[in-house]
């Protein structure tokens, strides 16, 4: 029997790396399927999905249906307004690259849900190729393919299966972040145009680019930096800065109203804060939510900021001075910093906060450094129950306000 699988283990490890990860991969998606079969057979009809719904309900489910109706009504010239005059909830929010790119598959295949689940299981698979390239010279293959298990059977595993725009960004982010850490700039100037139309964020790595070009900079003697790479990195910045602001500019026009888009975002976070939201002021919506949730959960308000602070002071010393972080090398760990402030200075942290933070999926790198099989097994168990945790109230049960993917 030791012999078997002394045998079955060097096969493993002497098969491609394409066909390892698509098995890993593969595994996990027959995972969350069965989750969601099970999340479907417990849904009721006090589920947003009723009694009974099927798997292409959740495809379909919740923000999936506003790249639907991207994807066959456009954008609104005409912001529509509530009952009280105020910018409602539309179209403006949700980027086109994933509508128009699941419409154009969804052509061949019979319908817009079916284009939108093929395109995140595929972007979903090579995002795993391309975090395990991104990973694999920092801490080791096999580190590198425990991170792909640890990213492909997470707690956000649905999002692989689901109409949402995580996986395609994701696989963006991951081409985008390898080619700057490999100096191959020239590929960006395809990447980011592509990113800053298909979710939010690109902003975070206009961040990131200028965090990556002063850090060169001051290293300069023992990593040298051509006059070339200057100007690739200052015109890349230039162009993630503009393309972040771009859609703002587009809605602006076409509607009419220069804050457009400020406006529709802040439709969603008018349902959480008492009186409503005058406008957009940077870092507010972390602190008015502290204070939210503290008040929620029956304790005193300040706690919210004093534990948001504390949360921000640990984040930044395991980014500096964890040595499993550290192991992923600058740049991986200048992404993680630009993308936490980016979250800070924009977001209003929510239900959909998980799904946020997936951008951060580079870190499941330092969980996977520890070679321990029990620690690895272990996180493994954590991502299946957190995923299937997240599936049963979202999907099963998903009815109120903090079950919003």
């Amino acid at each position: 029997m030791a012999h078997l699988a002394l045998s079955a283990a060097r096969r493993w490890a002497q098969s491609p790396l394409a066909l390892r990860i698509a098995v890993v991969y593969l595994t996990a998606r027959v995972v969350t399927t069965l989750f969601l079969v099970l999340a479907a057979s417990l849904s009721t009809s006090f589920s947003r999905f009723g009694a009974d719904p099927g798997l292409v309900d959740f495809v379909l489910g919740w923000d999936a249906q506003w790249y639907w109706l991207v994807a066959e009504n456009g954008y609104p010239s005409d912001l529509p307004l509530t009952d009280s005059g105020e910018v409602a909830e539309n179209a403006w929010a949700f980027m086109p690259v994933f509508a128009y790119a699941a419409k154009a598959v969804g052509f061949v295949f019979g319908s817009w849900g079916a284009g939108a689940l093929l395109i995140s299981l595929v972007a979903g698979y090579f995002a795993c190729l391309a975090l395990h390239r991104l990973l694999r010279d920092h801490v080791g293959a096999s580190a590198a393919l425990w991170a792909v298990v640890f990213f492909a059977t997470g707690p956000l595993g649905a999002m692989f299966q689901v109409g949402y725009a995580e996986t395609l960004f994701l696989l963006l982010l991951f081409l985008a972040l390898d080619a700057t850490t490999r100096r191959d700039y020239a590929r960006l100037y395809l990447f980011i145009p592509i990113m800053a139309f298909t979710r939010p964020g690109i902003l975070a790595f206009a961040l990131f680019l200028g965090l990556h070009g002063i850090t060169r900079w001051f290293r300069r003697r023992e990593d040298s930096l051509s006059g070339r790479e200057i100007a690739h990195i200052i015109a890349l910045g230039a162009l993630a800065t503009a393309a972040g602001f771009a859609w703002q500019v587009i809605a602006g026009v076409v509607t009419g109203d220069p804050g457009a888009y400020l406006a529709t975002e802040l439709a969603w976070r008018r349902h959480w804060i008492v009186g409503g939201v005058d406008g957009f002021v940077p870092f507010e919506g972390w602190v008015q939510a502290s204070q939210f949730w503290f008040g929620l959960w029956g304790l005193p308000s300040w706690w919210g900021p004093t534990a948001l602070a504390l949360s921000v002071v640990a984040a930044g010393a395991a980014l500096l001075y964890s040595p499993q972080v550290r192991a992923l090398g600058s740049d991986l760990r200048l992404w993680s910093a630009s993308y936490l402030l980016y979250l800070l200075a924009v977001f209003f942290p929510q239900s959909s906060t998980f799904r946020l933070v997936l951008p951060l999926s580079p870190l499941w790198g330092a969980v996977a450094v520890p070679r321990s099989r029990v620690w690895r097994v272990g996180v493994l168990a954590l991502c299946l129950l957190g995923q299937w945790f997240w599936i049963y109230h979202v999907y099963a049960h998903g009815s109120t306000f903090w079950q919003v993917p």
